[in-house]
């Protein structure tokens, strides 16, 4: 079990008067600190009003009396750490087996990677983790995996894997890495995907599965499991929009266990499902549903019906961009030979180099202004060079 226990005025004052102490606070490490998880020094610093801070005691392991205090991450010396953790109630008498400390590292400007992870200036050399300027979990995870592949396929002589963001959150968090200014650790979160409906927990297989089928990932087994899957779901959102509700007393009597008004009209078991108060479970008990379907499959069914409309926009709305995604722009591409660009935008392009007409689109600076004239003049190369050949 975790348990949760609170600093206190003393521990504060301890803090407060060693901060000259601490490396974050003397100016020896100058770089900024993630966002979302700061220093205990830090907390005590940005907000003095508060009397007590939260910390976790969580386990390290079943096999090990050693625990870790989460939310307690420090540069102060030893000696101070541990007078610090030694006024908090439950760890008077505690005893530390590792010091806690801070470390400053350098990362790759963003600006000199591609979307699949491998440099712009040295072929063959992929990155991956905190040295993009992210943290070190999950985006490091995330990297590692599409650094891997790139790194395989490129032996291979194939061409990269690059996940769009409308596919990964993978891709939503390359993209941004690839194009903007970092000015902190970058954290993945789930606001920063615009497609966040089509980019559900619940229909990772579905989207994913087939690419690692395709690159060998994924076995073949697990593939066709994933297709039978697909093809359950879609039969059954066929079968629920031709079956129809009939108002009748039977019905109305059914419903109204339910706590669900009469039926005016005839509608088809999709629409009703589309009902807040209505569930896949609910279909079955009235004898509308499909008994041999899978759980996962008529959660995906219930899920596609209920908020067929919003996907329908959010897939829309992919189409549109994925026209600007299948622009490529050639390597060193010459931004100054293109007249009608602001200085603003013409220096981010050339120092971004991005890859497709959508990154550009997405780099801070870029107007869509400046968009349509990189566009017209891509059109006019890519004319001149059909008329050449």
């Amino acid at each position: 079990p975790c348990y949760l226990v609170y600093t206190n005025e003393r521990t504060h004052e301890i803090i407060r008067s060693n901060l000259h102490r601490a490396p974050l606070f003397t100016g020896f490490i100058n770089g900024v600190g993630p966002r979302y998880c700061p220093s205990i020094e830090d907390k005590i610093v940005r907000f003095a009003d508060k009397e007590t801070h939260g910390l976790f005691l969580e386990p390290e392991g079943w096999q090990t009396n050693e625990v870790y205090v989460q939310g307690a991450n420090t540069s102060l010396p030893e000696d101070v750490q541990m007078a610090m953790l030694r006024t908090i109630p439950a760890l008077e008498s505690v005893e530390m087996m590792r010091v806690g400390y801070a470390i400053e590292y350098d990362y790759v400007p963003p600006s000199q990677t591609q979307a699949s992870l491998e440099s712009k200036l040295v072929p063959g050399l992929f990155f991956a983790g905190q040295i993009n300027g992210t943290s070190g979990y999950e985006e490091a995870a995330g990297q590692g995996l599409i650094a891997g592949i790139n790194a395989a396929l490129k032996v291979r002589g194939e061409p990269p894997l690059m996940l769009r963001r409308d596919q990964a959150y993978i891709g939503v968090m390359i993209d941004d890495l690839v194009t903007r200014e970092l000015t902190e650790p970058y954290r993945l979160l789930t606001s920063r995907a615009e497609y966040r409906l089509l980019l559900r927990q619940d229909n990772a297989d579905l989207r994913l599965s087939p690419i690692g089928y395709r690159l060998g990932l994924v076995s073949e087994e697990r593939y066709h499991a994933v297709e039978k899957k697909r093809l359950d779901i879609a039969g059954e959102l066929k079968r629920l929009a031709k079956a129809y509700f009939t108002p009748g007393n039977e019905l109305d009597f059914q419903l109204q266990k339910y706590h669900i008004p009469p039926m005016e009209r005839s509608v088809s078991a999709l629409e009703f499902l589309r009902r807040p108060e209505v569930t896949y479970q609910l279909l079955n008990d009235i004898g509308y549903g499909n008994t041999d379907l899978g759980i996962d499959c008529r959660e995906q069914a219930e899920i596609e019906a209920k908020y067929a409309g919003y996907i329908d926009r959010q897939m829309a709305e992919v189409e549109r961009v994925r026209r600007l995604e299948e622009r490529d722009i050639p390597p060193g591409f010459d931004y100054d030979a293109i007249h009608g660009f602001r200085i603003e935008a013409r220096e981010r392009l050339k120092h971004f180099q991005p890859a497709t007409l959508g990154q550009a689109s997405r780099i801070y600076g870029v107007t869509p202004a400046d968009v349509a004239i990189l566009m017209v003049h891509l059109e006019r190369a890519r004319c001149a060079e059909g008329a050449g050949s």
